[in-house]
């Protein structure tokens, strides 16, 4: 390739790498997928690496720079970044009181028309000032002080809605004023990474999102998920002739910035009092935090009219929501045990005012992330609420503690039922190990116990479960098979019929098999392949019960973990007591001892079943295929030892073509069943 040939190839992968990044940063509309996209940089990436004057600072390659810094360089802002005033009347008055002073400081008659308004969101992230020369990314500052910022370049490089080049006829200078900011699920996923880390996890998102741009390593605000929105302008030459803000924010997303759809042109008080009511009731859907709206004066002619006061614009004012985070007294701290025996540490606080509720309790977590926070009873702690999602405290106030207090622990026993709490290795959560007999977690195990895979008890549902246990009818499982028909029809909306019918569901669940029984008592990290291997292997449940850790190794796919379960769980004498008494009642289902079980063919082999077999149904055939010691999978991979394909096989018949896997029909499975060595 010439060196011309190459320079017109970079300019076209250059051209069509903007063109996707925008497609999918900021449209969230991508035409091409993601190993294409790939592909074409990787090209740019060769190209450039073999001819580096190609190398141009708008070039999509350039997004992530390897180079640490040894500080930030100070910026001096050609047009300084005021902030605007605020607005602390949460309610329609504050909305009023801006029109007001507009309408008097433009000298406007009463009979006057409305102003017009441009309506936007208020974006709780980092103001960052981008400085484009004709159209290419030159330069990123933080607002600083409003006169001198941060020079932050190489780390707003790394964000893919901030286009390094803008599209279209750009200016010879623009400067684009917006927010940094991080979106939720984006805060939630990388706390959940450092949690599994056992790393420190982040406060809220706006703390996080300022702390990465002012990173010193660009590498590591690449690892943290930032978005952008503008929403004005810093210096410009060159611009098209405007009248209205609107106009401006549009022409801006034209260029390719990313610009909030959120936003309306208000005419008058009564439109800004219900644009700004409207935001607040989907406020907590939004997927990014806000802290309330704010309104510019939409006529340029009048914003320069208007001008400004001190370091604010007349033409605009942020008109807050309540807020959504307060501080207040942590006076104690209890143990909340969950459905699923989770213990939770839930802070007990002195009642405040946030999120528009008032809040006395909020969640801890677990004693690790307590830890991280620095949280003790007496502090003082800052609380977040947003929406229907449970409060949390966040963290603790700045300042010493007048005297020492310990660190919270955990209990060893279980508050509701005294049973012993554990934490398995690697876990962050205590969980009780009561079970069955914990009335925290009476309404979940008897669920569970009832579900279809299970004991498959017909008509058990979520509200009856409530019932029974609310009513006090059921307190344990073997009281399930104590209903009668009087019991039952006594219940609110349980007609005799539906009695009967759950009468009748219930004696014939007596008659079940081992290995649901075993699924059924609910035995964690005993899912119903495990509770199936166990069964097999052990073919009794005294076996089982009796059953060294040793032995419970010997298992197929179980490890020291499921191991530890299920002794910790036949260890519990009310477990025990449980299982003795649902025998009792007359549950049963045929045993056999371990060397009665027969041959297993299909030991250590995995059957992926696909389609419609001539005779055996889904069920059958997966009973068999279990019943000779083999696993049956969902899906197709390498380790696939046959896929069996009835009529209609879809794509996974397709896939065992593609990597060469056994393919069997009905009668080749049943000669495989057969066989004494498969």
């Amino acid at each position: 390739m010439t060196p011309d040939d190459a320079a017109r190839r970079a300019a076209e992968l250059r051209a069509q790498l903007h063109h996707h990044a925008h497609r999918y940063y900021v449209l969230d509309d991508p035409e091409i997928p993601d190993a294409e996209y790939d592909r074409l940089f990787r090209e740019l990436q060769a190209l450039e690496e073999a001819h580096p004057a190609l190398r141009t600072p708008d070039s999509p390659t350039q997004r992530v720079l390897g180079q640490v810094l040894d500080g930030l360089a100070p910026v001096r802002h050609a047009v300084p970044m005021l902030s605007i005033q605020t607005e602390t009347d949460t309610t329609a008055e504050g909305a009023r009181a801006f029109d007001a002073r507009v309408r008097r400081e433009l000298e406007l008659p009463e009979e006057a028309a409305p102003v017009a308004y441009a309506a936007e969101l208020k974006f709780d992230g980092l103001a960052i000032n981008l400085r484009y020369e004709h159209g290419v990314l030159v330069q990123a500052a933080t607002r600083g002080d409003g006169e001198t910022g941060e020079d932050v370049t190489q780390n707003i490089r790394t964000i893919g809605q901030i286009p390094l080049k803008l599209r279209d006829e750009a200016p010879p200078v623009l400067e684009v004023r917006g927010e940094v900011y991080m979106r939720r699920d984006d805060f939630e996923r990388l706390n959940e990474r450092q949690r599994t880390r056992g790393e420190k996890t982040y406060v809220n998102p706006r703390n996080t999102a300022a702390g990465a741009v002012r990173q010193l390593d660009p590498a590591v605000t690449a690892s943290r998920p930032l978005s952008f929105y503008a929403y004005g302008l810093g210096e410009a030459q060159g611009l098209p002739a405007f009248t209205r803000h609107s106009e401006l924010m549009g022409w801006l997303q034209g260029l390719g910035l990313p610009v909030n759809d959120r936003r309306r042109v208000c005419t008058g008080a009564d439109e800004l009092v219900a644009f700004h009511r409207a935001v607040e009731a989907e406020r907590d859907a939004l997927p990014f935090d806000i802290d309330g709206v704010v309104y510019k004066v939409d006529r340029l002619d009048s914003q320069r009219q208007l001008g400004f006061k001190s370091r604010e614009p007349r033409w605009a004012v942020a008109h807050k929501f309540p807020a959504q985070e307060q501080a207040t007294r942590l006076n104690g701290i209890e143990i909340q045990v969950g459905r699923t025996g989770k213990l939770t540490p839930v802070a007990k606080l002195e009642p405040v005012f946030v999120g528009g509720t008032t809040v006395s309790n909020a969640t801890l977590h677990n004693r690790f992330e307590l830890r991280r926070k620095g949280v003790r009873v007496g502090d003082t702690v800052i609380v977040r609420r947003a929406g229907d999602v449970i409060p949390e405290v966040v963290g603790r106030m700045p300042g010493e503690r007048a005297a020492y207090v310990p660190n919270f622990a955990m209990p060893r026993e279980c508050p509701v039922c005294g049973s012993p709490v554990r934490r398995e290795r690697g876990s962050l959560e205590h969980r009780c190990t009561g079970g069955l007999f914990c009335a925290a977690q009476r309404k979940q195990a008897l669920l569970h116990f009832a579900g279809r895979r299970a004991m498959d008890i017909e008509g058990l549902g979520d509200k009856l479960v409530d019932q029974l246990v609310d009513a006090g009818l059921v307190r344990t499982l073997p009281e399930l098979y104590t209903l009668g028909l009087a019991k039952l029809s006594a219940l609110e909306r349980m007609a005799e019929k539906s009695a009967a019918n759950l009468v009748a569901a219930l004696e014939k669940s007596k008659q079940t098999t081992l290995a649901r029984f075993l699924y059924a008592l609910g035995i964690r990290h005993v899912g119903e392949a495990t509770a199936k291997d166990l069964a097999r292997h052990f073919g009794t449940l005294d076996a089982l019960m009796g059953a060294t850790r040793e032995q419970l190794l010997e298992v197929n796919d179980v490890g020291p973990i499921v191991a530890d379960s299920v002794l910790q769980f036949f260890a519990q004498p009310h477990h025990r007591e449980i299982v003795e008494r649902l025998r009792a009642v007359g549950i049963t289902w045929p045993e056999a001892s371990a060397q009665e079980q027969g041959p297993k063919p299909l030991a250590g082999l995995t059957l992926v079943l696909t389609g419609t077999l001539p005779t055996l149904g889904r069920d059958q055939a997966q009973a068999l295929i279990e019943a000779a010691g083999g696993k049956v999978s969902g899906s197709v991979s390498k380790k696939t030892s046959y896929v069996v394909a009835g009529a209609e096989a879809g794509s996974k018949l397709t896939k065992a073509q593609e990597l060469g896997v056994p393919v069997l029909d009905e009668a080749g499975l049943m000669a495989l069943l057969r066989a004494p060595d498969a």
